[in-house]
């Protein structure tokens, strides 16, 4: 099929959902029994202390001190818990904690739906994005001339057209995948929760994973879930200190998880690991490189390295499980709950 005949398809695709959905309040379906929480609320984990100029501030306020690098964390405790156990939401690429809050077309989203089954839920906004703040300084500096453009962190976006395609709500050659579970009349209100991704403004790489593993050790029975971009973070965070981390829960992660040395999965192996993929993996992304069976193929070849060594570690590829359709986006998906109740059942089953 040529390209401009893919691009009118896609094009097509946005069209009818742009039309088709609009959320609004009363499209938000409640649950019919109350949810009953014994707190709710939000906080920062970690931060550091730095000095910035006038300038660096954008020449408005006085040279100061600001707070950089720390992790806004929003949080639900239900009234009844099953056990101890605080499930922790990381989000990926170009997102925000929204990821695991209400879905687009207005469902329940992971972090109510964990509460509801009786654990703590923690939805973080990593490090420089949404909510945790991104430092401006670079930008400034660029501004008074202070530095080159060419100097400044990059600052990504997806575009609906790539979302449709690498998100796997959509293919290259029809107008959505067969089976889509991903609610595609509510597409648009997806579109909304894309946000300037400015994760490249923080200058200490593992800033993510220090303030994670600050957040397990406080709460003490920690499950770290990643999705996508931020589908290292767990493991990364239990190399540094598994202190607090009870398991791991990797749902489509990005990159590859075959390049881990014999020593990191030897620190690996007393943690139970889930992994956790949906289906049309082997369709096209639109991103040069980027391929999501060659990531599940990494991913899955650092879960039977655990095994071999006696590890807790297991993937769920879902259609080879039966379940069918599900997209990038599992925690959107119209079997959402299904999904989650996968994830409880194996932890249930495999927490030490």
């Amino acid at each position: 099929m040529a390209v401009m005949q893919k691009i009118s398809l896609l094009i097509s695709f946005i069209f009818i959902c742009t039309f088709s959905f609009a959320q609004k309040w009363s499209d938000i379906k409640t649950d019919a029994e109350p949810l009953v929480l014994k707190s709710v609320g939000s906080f920062y984990v970690g931060g550091e202390t730095e000095l910035q100029t006038r300038s660096e501030m954008g020449n408005f306020f006085p040279e100061g001190h600001i707070t950089v690098n720390q992790m806004y964390v929003n949080f639900m405790v239900p009234q009844k818990q099953v056990d101890s156990t605080s499930f922790v939401f990381i989000h990926g690429i170009t997102l925000s904690g929204k990821t695991y809050e209400t879905t687009p077309d207005g469902r329940m989203g992971w972090n109510e739906y964990f509460a509801r089954k009786g654990h703590a839920t923690f939805v973080v906004d990593q490090v420089g994005i949404g909510r945790s703040g991104f430092n401006a300084k670079a930008y400034n500096r660029a501004r008074n001339k202070e530095i080159e453009p060419s100097e400044l962190p990059l600052l990504f976006r997806i575009s609906d057209e790539n979302t449709l395609l690498n998100f796997r709500f959509a293919d290259s050659l029809k107008k959505a995948l067969v089976a889509s579970k991903f609610p595609a009349e509510a597409y648009t209100e997806f579109s909304k929760q894309s946000i300037p991704f400015t994760a490249a403004t923080v200058t200490s790489p593992d800033v993510n994973f220090r303030n994670l593993s600050l957040l397990a050790k406080d709460l003490k029975h920690t499950v770290l879930v990643s999705h996508s971009q931020s589908g290292a973070f767990p493991v990364q965070t239990a190399l540094l200190n598994p202190e607090g981390i009870d398991a791991l829960v990797l749902i489509e992660p990005g990159g590859t998880g075959a390049n881990y040395t014999d020593a990191q999965v030897a620190k690996l192996k007393n943690i139970p690991v889930l992994l956790v993929f949906g289906d049309n993996i082997e369709a096209e992304t639109g991103v040069p490189g980027h391929s999501w069976k060659e990531a599940y193929d990494g991913w899955n070849s650092l879960i039977e390295r655990l095994k071999k060594r006696g590890g807790k570690a297991e993937t769920f590829f879902l259609p080879q499980m039966g379940i069918k359709g599900n997209s990038h986006m599992l925690m959107m998906d119209t079997n959402n709950q299904q999904i989650a109740d996968l994830i409880l059942a194996w932890f249930a089953t495999n927490k030490n």
